[in-house]
């Protein structure tokens, strides 16, 4: 009787502790293990990450840095919602026929985007605006200035493209992390925050 009373409790205190075992946000973490003889290893994938050296010459190329991590973080969000409205829109208008109801759709999609994220989309600055064009390639693999082009027409698209040079904009600006180093910034900075780091 006393071996099962000492049973159970130690059974209570180990099972107590595996309930504790918890990581993040109340999730628990379970680890594969490997055994390579007497030996046993903990396995794990941690994603991708490309390190880009953070050597800055000056104060004011730090101060740049933060600054495009502020800018990143504010128009980030609007082209994930942007890539994903336009597949679902593509979506959409490839099941209908007639173009009457295309235009009625379109028209309606975009008051109804109009009314969602107006006012967040005009606090944006210059410089936010300018990577959420760079960012809106990104999403779509397509500029902005295509973008508009597909879903409005021409007219509308060269409308917009002049009020963008306005204000020292271009909506045919591409997104090239490759060979442009402030794109290869951005890519860094958007690892990070899909990351949770920043």
């Amino acid at each position: 009787m006393k071996q099962k009373l000492v049973l159970l409790l130690l059974l209570s205190v180990t099972f107590s502790g595996f309930s504790q075992v918890r990581k993040g946000r109340d999730t628990l973490n379970i680890m594969q293990a490997r055994i390579i003889g007497k030996d046993t290893i903990l396995v794990s994938s941690i994603p991708e990450l490309n390190i880009y050296p953070m050597a800055f010459s000056s104060k004011w190329e730090h101060w740049k840095y933060r600054r495009l991590i502020r800018n990143v973080k504010a128009a980030y969000p609007f082209a994930k919602i942007a890539g994903n409205k336009l597949r679902d829109l593509d979506l959409r208008l490839a099941s209908m026929r007639n173009e009457r109801q295309k235009k009625q759709f379109i028209n309606q999609t975009e008051d109804q985007l109009r009314a969602e994220f107006e006012d967040n989309l005009k606090k944006l600055t210059i410089s936010q605006g300018r990577i959420l064009i760079k960012l809106v390639y990104r999403e779509t693999g397509s500029t902005t200035y295509a973008v508009v082009q597909d879903v409005k027409g021409n007219f509308s698209a060269g409308f917009w493209q002049a009020v963008a040079r306005v204000f020292g904009s271009n909506l045919k600006t591409p997104y090239s992390p490759e060979t442009d180093e402030e794109d290869k910034m951005i890519e860094y900075i958007i690892q990070l925050i899909e990351m949770g780091m920043i």
